[in-house]
C-alpha cells in the first residue's frame, strides 16, 4: 500500500487543478438560483356582483395557482370572486407588491374573468380587466392594461409575466421578440435582463374557447407549464417558448379561430418558468470542431466550478461526460474525471481508463501523467506508477509534487531508500515545503542502505 501520505498529494492535486477557492464573500449578492423569489397573484371572478355571472373563471385560476405551486412559486396570492373587488386588487398593484417584491423576483399575474376594449381619443385600444364589483363597459371602475404597465414599470421585479385568459389588446409594446432561443448563450444572461411579458388567450373580439374541464387556455397553458412547452428539450422552459407553444396549439384546436397574443412589453430579457441543468442550456447545437471545443470548455470550467462550490461529484461528471460528448479529444476534461475517480468518488478503474485517456490526449500536461502515477501506485502497481512519475517530470522538470509522490514510492513500494532520498531532495529543491520531506531523508539517511528492488 503506498505511504500515508500520498493521499495528501491527492488533495493538493485538487487546488493544482482548480486553482484557489472562491471565498464565500464572492457568491455574495447573487441568488442562489436564478430567483431570489417568486410571486403569483390569481385575480378570478364568476359571481361578479353587477356583471353577468360566468363560469369556471374560479376554477381557472385555482388550476393556473396549482401549476405555479408546482413549480416552486415562493407566494402566490389568490383573489376570488368578492376578494377581487377594484379597491383590493388596485391595493395589491400600488402598494402590497411594491412594498415586498425585491429586485431578483419574478412575478406573474394571471386574470380570468369579464374583459373589455375602449379606446381613447386618438382611437388607440385600451384594454381593461373587470373586477368582482365593476361593470362591463365601465372602464372608470376597471383595472387598465395600462395600470397593469404602471405596476410592472414600479415594481423592482426582473421578469414580469401578465397572463390574461381573455380577448384583448390596448397598450404600447415593444417589438415583439424572436420565439426561439437562437443566439442566446446561457440562462443568466436572460434572467439578468429586464423583461416584461404579457400573453392572451385570443386576439381582440375573439372569444376564448372552453377546453374540456378548465378554458383551452389553461388546459394548454397548464400543459406547457408541465414540460410541454419545452419542444427542444434542453430542460430550460423560457416566457417565449410558452408563448410559442399556446399559441401554435390553440390555433390548431381552434382551426385557427382563436390567436393567442405575445408581446415584450419592455425589456430584452426573458422569463424562465423551468430552470434545468444549465449545461444543457444551448440554443444551437454545435456544428463546427472550434464550436463544439468552445463548448466542451465551457463544461468543463462549470465542473471546476461545482468542485469549488464543494458540490456532489457527480454533477461535474456528468458534465464532463457532456464536454467529451461534444469533444472526445478535449484531454483536459479526461484529467479531471480521473482524479474525481481517484479521490472523490473512488473507483479506481474508471480512473485508470480516464487517465489513461488523458495522457492520449493531452500528453503535454503533466498532470495526465502525474495523474495515472497516482492511480497505479494505488493500484499496487509500483513500476507503473515510476514510469507514469518520471514521464511526468519529462514534460516539467520542476513538478515539486510529482517529487515527493516519487519519494514516497520508492520508500514505501519500491523499498529503494537512495532514490526515496533523491527524490525527496528534489522536492525540496523545487520549491516544495511539506516538512515531512526533509524528516523522511533524515530517516532514511540514519537507516541502512539498500540497492532498489528489481
Amino acid at each position: 500500500m503506498p505511504h500515508v501520505s500520498t493521499v495528501s498529494r491527492h488533495v493538493l492535486m485538487l487546488a493544482l487543478l482548480l486553482g484557489s477557492v472562491l471565498p464565500a464573500s464572492a457568491q455574495l449578492g447573487r441568488p442562489e438560483g436564478l430567483y431570489y423569489k417568486s410571486w403569483a397573484v390569481i385575480v378570478a371572478v364568476d359571481d361578479y356582483l353587477v356583471a353577468p355571472k360566468l363560469t369556471g373563471s374560479v376554477a381557472d385560476g385555482k388550476a393556473v395557482a396549482d401549476a405555479l405551486k408546482q413549480l416552486g412559486f415562493d407566494e402566490i396570492l389568490e383573489l376570488y370572486d368578492r376578494d377581487a373587488g377594484y379597491r383590493r386588487v388596485q391595493h395589491l398593484l400600488t402598494h402590497e407588491l411594491l412594498q415586498k417584491v425585491g429586485r431578483q423576483d419574478r412575478v406573474v399575474f394571471f386574470f380570468a374573468g369579464h374583459t373589455g376594449v375602449t379606446t381613447d381619443r386618438h382611437g388607440h385600444d385600451l384594454g381593461y380587466l373587470v373586477p368582482w364589483d365593476a361593470q362591463v363597459g365601465t372602464p372608470a371602475k376597471a383595472i387598465s392594461l395600462d395600470q397593469l404597465k404602471e405596476f410592472a414599470n414600479r415594481a423592482m421585479a426582473k421578469h414580469v409575466v401578465f397572463l390574461l385568459d381573455a380577448g384583448l389588446r390596448g397598450w404600447e409594446v415593444t417589438p415583439s421578440q424572436q420565439l426561439s432561443l437562437e443566439g442566446r448563450l446561457s440562462p443568466e444572461t436572460e434572467t439578468d435582463k429586464r423583461a416584461v411579458q404579457v400573453l392572451t388567450a385570443a386576439d381582440k373580439g375573439e372569444v376564448p374557447a372552453r377546453g374540456k374541464q378548465a378554458s383551452l387556455f389553461v388546459e394548454v397553458l397548464s400543459s406547457g407549464l408541465q414540460g410541454a412547452a419545452d419542444e427542444n428539450q434542453n430542460g430550460w422552459l423560457m416566457g417565449s417558448e410558452l408563448a410559442a407553444y399556446v399559441r401554435r396549439v390553440i390555433e390548431a384546436r381552434t382551426v385557427g379561430r382563436q390567436h393567442p397574443q405575445f408581446a415584450q412589453i419592455d425589456g430584452d430579457g426573458d422569463v424562465i418558468f423551468i430552470e434545468g441543468r444549465k449545461h444543457r442550456f444551448f440554443a444551437k447545437a454545435p456544428t463546427t470542431d472550434a464550436e463544439r471545443l468552445a463548448t466542451a470548455k465551457e463544461l468543463y470550467e462549470e465542473a471546476l466550478s461545482l468542485l469549488q462550490k464543494q458540490r456532489p461529484p457527480a454533477e461535474a461528471l456528468e458534465l464532463l461526460d457532456h464536454a467529451i460528448a461534444y469533444h472526445p479529444t478535449f484531454g483536459e476534461a479526461y484529467v479531471l474525471k480521473s482524479y474525481i475517480y481517484l479521490d472523490l468518488v473512488p473507483r479506481l478503474d474508471e480512473a485508470l481508463a480516464a487517465a489513461n485517456l488523458a495522457v492520449k490526449h493531452a500528453p503535454e500536461n503533466p498532470d495526465s501523467h502525474f495523474t495515472l502515477g497516482l492511480i497505479w501506485q494505488r493500484k499496487g502497481r509500483f513500476p507503473e506508477a515510476e514510469r507514469a512519475f518520471q514521464q511526468a517530470l519529462a514534460v516539467n522538470p520542476r513538478y515539486s509534487d510529482v517529487y515527493l509522490a516519487l519519494g514516497d514510492l520508492y520508500a514505501d513500494g519500491l523499498k529503494d531508500a537512495s532514490k526515496a532520498v533523491e527524490a525527496y531532495r528534489h522536492y525540496v529543491e523545487t520549491g516544495g515545503t511539506d516538512p515531512r520531506a526533509k524528516s523522511m531523508i533524515e530517516k532514511l539517511e540514519m537507516a541502512p542502505r539498500t540497492s532498489g528492488t528489481p
